[in-house]
């Protein structure tokens, strides 16, 4: 059986029917759910990951691609986030990998799946290869449909700490200010606040002399999210 298969026989009347409903009506997701809460689902899939290791990567993408292409409930798009982020496949995590992050991104559209594909699979393409990844990060800050995409920029250097590319962080926030395309939407104004208050935890001089030089064109959410632990 296939990592895809035995994925989807592990989860089949795995779940809590009503826990189902309650987590779908909370993520407003299309997709329903089966039931299970975060440390559950791990369970499941840990001994499934060990199991079925790949030693192809494009068998590795397309088992990515057919969990979250087919997915009937969510939890396979948890379990192919799961795949991506597993360490027998680091080595993979290279810019060759950022187009079908970005597709993973746009059909996701929604905080649970794109927050951590932003912080881990992307933020580590980043950097690993800042020279070849930072351009992508740059476009992706601008995109003219997909907010979710410009999130994504956002957020991929949320756990890079002392490795911030403090420049980039600025460009790929200024890009996402009240003004622009997309400022006003929530899900990018928490996005920029959580970036900075991130960012703040290693340098938060250079927060506070963002939210100083940018303070007209920051939103309230912003700016309270940024300077929430800086006295």
């Amino acid at each position: 059986m296939t990592y895809v298969g035995a994925v989807r026989a592990a989860l089949a009347g795995a779940g809590d029917p009503a826990r189902a409903a309650q987590q779908q009506a909370y993520m407003k997701s299309e997709l329903p759910y089966v039931g299970l809460g975060a440390p559950a689902l791990k369970a499941v899939l840990r001994p499934l990951l060990v199991e079925h290791r790949f030693v192809d990567r494009a068998q590795w993408e397309a088992a990515v691609l057919e969990l979250w292409e087919d997915a009937e409930h969510r939890e396979e798009w948890y379990a192919a986030i799961a795949l991506l982020r597993h360490r027998a496949y680091r080595a993979w995590l290279d810019p060759d990998l950022l187009p079908l992050l970005e597709q993973l991104v746009r059909t996701g559209a929604w905080w649970d799946v794109v927050d951590e594909i932003a912080a881990h699979p992307v933020g580590q393409v980043l950097l690993d290869h800042r020279a070849v990844a930072t351009p992508v990060i740059e476009r992706w800050s601008v995109d003219p449909d997909s907010l979710w995409v410009r999130r994504t920029a956002m957020l991929a250097q949320l756990r890079h700490r002392e490795q911030t590319d403090a420049d980039l962080l600025e460009r790929v926030l200024v890009a996402n200010l009240d003004d622009t395309t997309y400022g006003r939407e929530f899900f990018v104004r928490k996005a920029l606040g959580w970036a900075l208050r991130q960012h703040a935890r290693t340098d938060p001089g250079c927060v506070r002399s963002f939210v100083t030089t940018y303070d007209d064109r920051l939103s309230g959410l912003s700016r309270r999210e940024a300077l929430k632990h800086l006295a």
